[in-house]
């Protein structure tokens, strides 16, 4: 009997070692996406309201958390039994986050400012208001599903060969961290005046490094807002054009001796300005069809 339980704990040490030695790795495989993932994130959940912030990304994390129990199951199953399929899922997202950048760009240079939806605009109405909200909310948990396919199955091809357990624990594992991980930071970034706010208020009168601090941190926020908005519209690019390079091989094999990353930004952006025509040629002929 004795030894029987020794045996248990002896298969739990070995299964914990091999689970330890293989997150690391899939770690590293999805480091940079995760680092995609938070300039994203952190992109589509700024601009509320400050006592809207926690409610929206707490709804986004919840809906990411949603994402992750939804996906986990299907990658499994279709990696053992339709290993085809979770390529064309892979890059029908990829089409997705090309045209979510494509459409950014498109229009920070082309779209007038009154043409876009604003929570700053002081005539809206609180039922407004709370409907944009909802509609980015939607927005960024659709493209955290997409990310998180990605990284799902990045972490799961870097354990593939291994016992069916080991992967699961090793894939459900890096999913979990990246879920925290990524909305705790982006939570630290959006609440970065808030916490300079109450430094400048419990700092003395006069100069102080926490008065500075305070300081430093409401004046730093908007700037770094603005970055990550620009960082995060160039991770839509990047990934989305990783996926296709990676997952075609014709464009893996295009121009061999040109620079990855030049060559996925590239093929993003093109991918991405194609859907965003094409799919507004469709939405300008559907209304000319209803009228």
């Amino acid at each position: 009997m004795a030894s029987g339980i020794f045996a248990i704990l002896d298969d739990i040490a070995t299964l914990m070692d091999d689970v330890a030695v293989m997150s690391k790795v899939a770690a590293k495989k999805t480091a940079g996406l995760l680092g995609d993932d938070l300039a994203v994130n952190a992109e589509k959940a700024s601009g509320f309201a400050s006592a809207r912030e926690i409610p929206v990304l707490w709804a986004i994390t919840k809906g990411s958390f949603i994402n992750k129990l939804i996906i986990l199951p299907i990658a499994f199953l279709l990696s053992a039994f339709f290993p085809v399929v979770i390529v064309i899922i892979l890059l029908i997202g990829g089409v997705y986050l090309s045209y979510e950048g494509a459409e950014k760009i498109w229009e920070f240079f082309f779209q007038h400012p009154e043409n876009k939806e604003s929570l700053a605009d002081p005539d809206l109405t609180e039922a407004e208001i709370l409907a944009i909200e909802e509609k980015r909310v939607k927005s960024a948990i659709v493209t955290d599903f997409i990310l998180s396919v990605e990284i799902i199955i990045i972490a799961l091809g870097a354990v593939v060969g291994n016992p069916i357990l080991t992967q699961i624990i090793v894939v459900t594992l890096i999913a979990v961290v990246a879920t925290v991980g990524v909305y705790g930071l982006v939570a630290l970034i959006v609440r970065m005046d808030e916490a300079g706010y109450a430094l400048i208020k419990k700092s003395r009168p006069g100069k102080s490094f926490k008065r500075s601090f305070g300081l430093f941190l409401v004046q730093a926020l908007p700037k770094v807002i603005k970055g990550l908005s620009v960082i995060g519209t160039i991770a839509l690019i990047l990934v989305s054009g990783g996926i296709f390079v990676h997952n075609i091989d014709y464009l893996h094999d295009l121009v061999p001796n040109f620079p990855s990353i030049i060559k996925e930004i590239i093929i993003g952006l093109v991918i991405g300005f194609l859907s965003l025509f094409l799919f507004n040629g469709i939405k300008r002929v559907w209304k000319s069809f209803k009228a």
